[in-house]
This record gives C-alpha cells, structure tokens and sequence, in this order.
C-alpha cells in the first residue's frame, strides 16, 4: 500500500538530514547534494528510503520534481510508515 506526504527540501546543506516541520505538515530534508541535474532529488530519495527503511527504488517524487516543495509516495511503504513520519515531524 503506498503513502504520500509532503517535503520540503533544502539543497546544499552542510550535511543531509532528514526531520522537522515546515508549515503545518511538510517534512523537511536537507541534502548535501545541489540542486542541479536530478542531484538533489535522487539525495532526497536516499535520505527517505533510510529514514522509513525501504529501498531507494520504493520512494517516488510524485510532484515537485524542480521545486523545493515536492510530494513523496512510498511504494510499497513499510507497515509504521505513519509513524515515522509523525516522529521525523517532531524532531
């Protein structure tokens, strides 16, 4: 069963990490990686699948591909998705 859920993305960080708010329900991730040729969002896809504990090939951007703001969906998403997400919120 696939989840979504929103991300916000900070490209260039000084080092990649994956929690806290932005807004009312976005999830943010920084990645080291720029934004420039797909580097960003392939960092972005790495992150998620470490922090849910899926594969990289099962988290897909669904919309937001050149934006910071993008729409996720894990497919197949692991049973304590929800969760997870809520905790990676709250950090």
């Amino acid at each position: 069963m696939a989840f979504r859920f929103a991300v916000r993305v900070k490209p260039a960080a000084k080092r990649t990490s994956v929690g806290g708010r932005w807004g009312s329900d976005a999830l943010v991730v920084a990645v080291a990686a720029p934004a420039v040729e797909g580097k960003a969002n392939e960092a972005v896809r790495v992150a998620l699948a470490s922090a849910f504990g899926v594969r990289r090939s099962a988290v897909t951007i669904v919309r937001g591909e050149r934006g910071r703001d993008k729409l996720v969906e894990l497919d197949p998403a692991p049973p304590d998705a929800a969760d997870r997400l809520v905790e990676l919120l709250a950090r």
